[in-house]
């Protein structure tokens, strides 16, 4: 059986968060071990899932993409990073201070900002000249062969080749105005698709990008699967339509 919905970018990324908790590895680690959720768009809704609560998003992203001429003026304080100890928050520990304590096999959860599915490529953006989050964890992740969990929604594929692109953005070039690195980062990228064959057992395949009026951005997907399962998905997918935008 088939069956298509439609997602906006919001819907995707409760999708992705409600896919990320179902994991048997994140489920694992929520009895014992550890689970670093840096702040993050997607993660804000993954920080939601986890903990069962629903918190202020604007108050848990990091780097963001706004319109050039109408930035928003979120006047919010800032939460401080989510690092679970068995399952339970631990105030004393950050997206850094975390790594002198995680484990192999535990987890870090790092959202990115570009997308090459097929070849399993994920690009974050880099403003700090340090590098960031991902310049500061990058190391311990590979090192100390953490579970390095990237959440990121469809609508961040982009057609170019991410590690060209990066060496592009690094030439030497006269610049004018700010221009973001970028980093090519390799894990175990988590999209739409995974969420929904690992909760509904279908296969999702993107047939269309973008819309109007809040669909900006969204996703229209073609599940494939058996009859029941194709049902339980697209109820599913019914009852997150309607997830606000992140304004």
């Amino acid at each position: 059986m088939k069956a298509e919905v439609v997602l906006t970018v919001s819907e995707s990324k409760r999708l992705i968060a409600k896919g990320i908790v179902a994991l048997r590895f994140i489920q694992e680690k929520l009895q014992e071990g550890i689970i670093v959720l840096p702040s993050g768009s997607t993660n804000a809704y993954i920080y939601e899932e986890l903990m069962g609560v629903e918190i202020d998003k604007r108050a848990y992203l990091s780097g963001r993409t706004f319109p050039a001429k109408d930035r928003p003026s979120w006047n919010v304080e800032m939460m401080p990073d989510l690092v679970l100890v068995n399952g339970e928050p631990n105030p004393d520990l950050d997206r850094f201070s975390a790594l002198a304590e995680i484990k192999t096999g535990d987890v870090y959860i790092k959202g990115a900002n570009a997308l090459n599915y097929e070849a399993g490529v994920a690009g974050i953006s880099i403003g700090n000249p340090t590098g960031g989050t991902v310049g500061g964890a990058i190391g311990p992740i590979y090192g100390k062969k953490l579970r390095f969990l990237i959440p990121i929604g469809l609508e961040k594929e982009v057609p170019f080749d991410i590690i060209e692109t990066a060496a592009l953005v690094a030439s030497e070039d006269e610049q004018l105005g700010s221009v973001l690195s970028l980093w090519p980062v390799f894990g175990e990228i988590f999209t739409e698709i995974e969420a929904l064959g690992l909760l509904f057992g279908v296969d999702a395949v993107p047939t269309a990008a973008g819309g109007l009026a809040g669909a900006e951005g969204g996703l229209r997907l073609v599940l494939l699967g058996e009859a029941d399962d194709v049902h339980d998905a697209v109820e599913f997918v019914e009852s997150i339509q309607g997830e606000p935008p992140l304004r």
